[in-house]
């Protein structure tokens, strides 16, 4: 009892201090993790009807287990993924104050978001694996986004955290400003899984977790140890996704 009343009083003091502050906004909120209405207000869910197997959204319903046609033309590795938001000026400023600003206080509501939108994903022995960084820019970093993404996840649902089932064994330079093709080729090989933890893989449930979904490229890259080691089936989870209409493929 006194050491909450002690934390409380602490709390007090500190958000006096240091004020909670939304990170897209930069204004006065009322507790660490909170939203303005404004940035709550640009945030764009996505919601059914989407493409049965990436999980692009489509503008009108059509028929059940539905593709887009990027996935008609050629399935993806990953059997199902799945994504909160749309990828927007007000979740781009939200995801860049987690990567870059050290902003953690919302993860745990972000993961609650994905939770909800990957609600047909979990199997019994999902394993939650993050899509790792390279140790250099982890450092850089102090830590992976998509790892805390991940454990909060994981914790919320109750599933297996694995972030050692995957090495990003090459430092890939950033995806940014790469058309769909480059973003492939620039992640091809970068991932693999440590023979050590092979015989863990073998008829299991794998769930991606990453923040932002452009092309694909990246989780497809990290499908493919994983299905070469015998998993039953990968499926991906992300905070948010480009959506572009008009072109799916960028």
């Amino acid at each position: 009892m006194v050491g909450n009343t002690l934390k409380a009083i602490g709390t007090s003091v500190l958000d006096a201090l240091l004020p909670p502050i939304c990170p897209v906004t930069k204004e006065i909120v009322d507790a660490p993790g909170a939203l303005t209405p404004k940035a709550w207000a640009g945030l764009e869910f996505i919601a059914e009807p989407v493409c049965a197997a990436c999980g692009h959204p489509f503008e009108y319903a059509g028929f059940e287990d539905q593709l887009c046609g990027v996935c008609e033309a050629r399935m993806p590795r990953i059997a199902y993924t799945r994504s909160a938001l749309v990828y927007n000026d007000v979740s781009r400023a939200l995801i860049l104050a987690l990567k870059h600003g050290g902003y953690t206080d919302g993860v745990a509501r972000m993961a609650q978001w994905m939770a909800r939108a990957g609600k047909a994903l979990y199997a019994e022995q999902t394993l939650v694996v993050p899509v790792p960084l390279h140790l250099r820019r982890r450092i850089k970093r102090r830590f992976n986004q998509s790892a805390l993404l991940g454990r909060a996840l994981a914790k919320q649902k109750n599933l297996q955290f694995c972030p050692q089932l995957l090495d990003r064994k090459r430092n890939t330079p950033t995806q940014a400003g790469r058309n769909a093709r480059a973003r492939k080729r620039n992640v091809a090989g970068a991932f693999m899984v440590p023979e050590r933890y092979r015989n863990n893989i073998k008829g299991a449930h794998i769930l991606l977790v990453d923040d932002v979904r452009t092309t694909g490229a990246t989780l497809d890259a990290c499908a493919r140890p994983f299905l070469a080691a015998g998993a039953a089936q990968v499926n991906a989870l992300t905070l948010a996704r480009i959506v572009k209409l008009t072109d799916v493929t960028k």
